[in-house]
């Protein structure tokens, strides 16, 4: 099967550069390892995306894959496995196909940080989680700590609060990153911060039970009884596939692309999370569109 455009991950970058291409008259195909939204479906509410005082980001994602669907073929389930260059055409093999296409467009995205600390392996599924929408629901009435100070970590901390969980923040500094705006929504929940600490281990039978915080500053150690942990200590770059294609990559492994979009190999572009500009939906989906311009214009003239 032969396509202009390919595009790898359907969140919000992947999901924007489709209906780009698509409403361009582009032959595009996306393919995503997961459900379409990627890690957009586990935002609980988006606050200052234009046209939405307040929306979950499942609702988002839902409205934009019902606009896009009819102008490109989406693909869920689909994991891309490997992509070569040959002939002037891109060979994408994935978990059930094979397919050709003229350009690529690289929106895969960043997967969760782990905390890698003794307990957290073995108590995946069972008190530890990264997704406080999926399995927040698990935990009303029950202790949660929410573990982390950036944007990410706030917004779970307030929804879980929202759900009825008694929460819980602990975040290594004594000063959150978190925009204004939800810290103030932080305070006004009355959610507990715990400063300075860190999560030195997880403990607990058959579920987890409690933690282990080392405070950083008074050298303390406590042990905080919990039925839960949300991990949201930031993310790292989905690169493979990048770093195989020759794609060059900065020092953190975030894929570098000039202000159109392209990368340093002919035909690829990259979009989203994946190239390290603010982890903001409408900074991704701003991308998706440039990427797919950019590609529709490069191949339309034969251009780099």
């Amino acid at each position: 099967m032969r396509y202009d455009i390919i595009v790898v991950g359907a969140g919000p970058a992947g999901l924007t550069a489709g209906l780009y291409g698509g409403r361009q008259g582009d032959n595009v195909l996306i393919l995503e390892k997961g459900r379409v939204g990627g890690k957009g479906l586990e935002i609980p509410y988006i606050e200052n995306y234009p046209g939405y005082k307040k929306v979950k980001g499942m609702v988002l994602i839902e409205k934009m894959k019902e606009q896009v669907s009819p102008l490109v073929d989406i693909k869920e389930l689909e994991e891309v496995k490997s992509i070569k260059h040959e002939n002037s055409k891109f060979i994408v093999t994935t978990t059930k196909n094979k397919y050709l296409s003229k350009a690529v467009i690289l929106a895969t995205g960043t997967t969760h940080r782990e905390l890698n600390v003794p307990g957290e392996k073995e108590f995946k599924g069972r008190g530890v989680s990264y997704c406080a929408i999926c399995d927040g629901p698990l935990y009303i009435n029950k202790n949660i700590l929410v573990v982390g100070g950036g944007n990410s970590a706030v917004q779970e901390a307030i929804y879980l609060k929202s759900i009825g969980c008694k929460v819980k923040l602990v975040h290594r500094r004594n000063k959150l990153r978190a925009e204004k705006y939800l810290q103030k929504k932080l305070k006004d929940l009355n959610i507990p911060v715990i400063w300075d600490s860190v999560v030195e281990k997880i403990r607990g039978n058959n579920s987890v039970e409690e933690v282990v915080l080392y405070n950083k500053k008074t050298k303390e150690k406590k042990i905080v009884e919990v039925d839960g942990v949300f991990i949201a200590i930031g993310e790292i770059p989905l690169n493979k596939l990048a770093r195989d294609l020759g794609v060059k990559l900065d020092k953190r492994g975030y894929v570098m692309t000039d202000e159109f979009q392209r990368t340093n190999v002919q035909h690829v572009y990259a979009a989203g999370d994946i190239t390290h500009t603010p982890n903001q939906w409408i900074v991704a989906c701003s991308e998706g569109a440039i990427a797919a311009l950019t590609a529709h214009n490069d191949l339309l003239r034969g251009q780099k």
